[in-house]
């Protein structure tokens, strides 16, 4: 894609309904932070080093960077400084409404639990300074400065529940979306490693979720397991991630269902859920106008940004600039919020169209 198209890429106002906050980090705040546990002897920081600079990570880099990320975000200041930094990194290339995702964790040995985590949390996005950040149900009173109109992005969170935990450690996430329901957090997520627990472990956290109002949106056909997804599409989530490994039978119950499925196309590819970008299943939901939505996953760890994933996504399947904008305004169909932030952002696309010479 050349620079002028990447550039209007950039300058589009665009959704973010699957970023996950760790995956999310800059490579130059996992450097100095793996410098500083390497100084430490926590980790041997050249095994990582030429990892974290790399862009186009194998497979294998990839799984070893996300074992960095697991061990550098068990401290609550690392949390809050990535927290902070993924907010700016998102608002800076014009999304304007960002979903993100991440499991709270627990750490004993330095009093971490999953509420502290969030608190974390809350506590990164609180010192974003660059942008007004809208994160309560009831938005900002004020979203001006000086009397000056600023740039905004709406921010809402899912907590993930992570596969290797058990109903009762689910049900605690469950849980405390609830207690942070003021704070911006508006739903659930399934994720971790697909071939790791059993569906129906965690279906009586999220059936309680459903019952109290709470999104779900789950990681599904990640792995060719079809009696889960089956169990899944007819769970009937408000979305779903990926939808790489379904076979025909899956599929048109899918389709059938009309169940938003959330695309990551880079990260598809690099971590070899799909072959090649040519065979990607995103061109079959766009020509059927399935509602789906252009996501990141792993911003950091993928090295990709939401603007570069429409970027490919122009260049692999030919898409103008009139059907980019299409595509991301019909994400906001999709977000997990009322609809007083799907006006507003509405409004804010309709804004946008002279800019962009549509």
């Amino acid at each position: 894609m050349n620079r002028e198209n990447m550039e209007w890429c950039v300058s589009m106002p665009k959704v973010e309904l699957h970023a996950h906050l760790n995956g999310s980090v800059r490579n130059s705040t996992l450097f100095e932070l793996a410098r500083a546990l390497g100084e430490k002897g926590v980790i041997v920081f050249s095994d990582v080093e030429n990892v974290i600079m790399k862009d186009d990570r194998t497979l294998h880099e990839v799984l070893k960077l996300f074992d960095l990320i697991h061990i550098l975000t068990t401290d609550h200041s690392t949390i809050t400084r990535i927290t902070k930094e993924v907010i700016e990194d998102f608002a800076s290339e014009n999304v304007v409404y960002l979903e993100l995702r991440t499991t709270p964790k627990r750490n004993g040995s330095i009093g971490m639990s999953k509420r502290s985590y969030m608190d974390a949390v809350m506590e990164g996005l609180r010192a974003v300074n660059s942008v007004d950040v809208d994160y309560c149900p009831t938005g900002l009173k004020n979203d001006t400065v000086n009397g000056t109109a600023r740039k905004k992005i709406y921010v809402r969170f899912l907590l993930s529940i992570d596969r290797r935990e058990s109903t009762e450690a689910a049900m605690e996430t469950v849980k405390l979306a609830l207690e942070m329901r003021d704070l911006g957090v508006v739903g659930i997520d399934l994720s971790g490693n697909p071939i790791v627990g059993n569906w129906g472990t965690f279906l009586p956290a999220l059936k309680f979720a459903r019952e109290q109002g709470l999104y779900i949106t789950l990681h599904c056909g990640e792995v060719p397991n079809q009696e889960e997804i089956k169990a899944m599409i007819e769970f009937l989530p408000q979305r779903i991630g990926h939808a790489c490994c379904f076979d025909k039978e899956n599929w048109k119950k899918l389709k059938t269902a009309k169940i938003p499925v959330e695309i990551c196309l880079t990260s598809n590819i690099r971590t070899e859920t799909i072959s090649s970008i040519d065979i990607h299943h995103f061109v079959d939901l766009y020509k059927e106008k399935h509602p789906l939505a252009l996501c990141t996953d792993d911003s950091g760890v993928f090295s990709t940004s939401l603007s570069g994933e429409y970027g490919l996504a122009s260049s692999a399947f030919s898409l103008g600039k009139t059907e980019m904008f299409q595509l991301a305004e019909n994400a906001i169909d999709f977000i997990f919020s009322d609809d007083g932030v799907k006006a507003n952002l509405r409004a804010t696309f309709k804004a946008s169209v002279e800019k962009l010479d549509l």
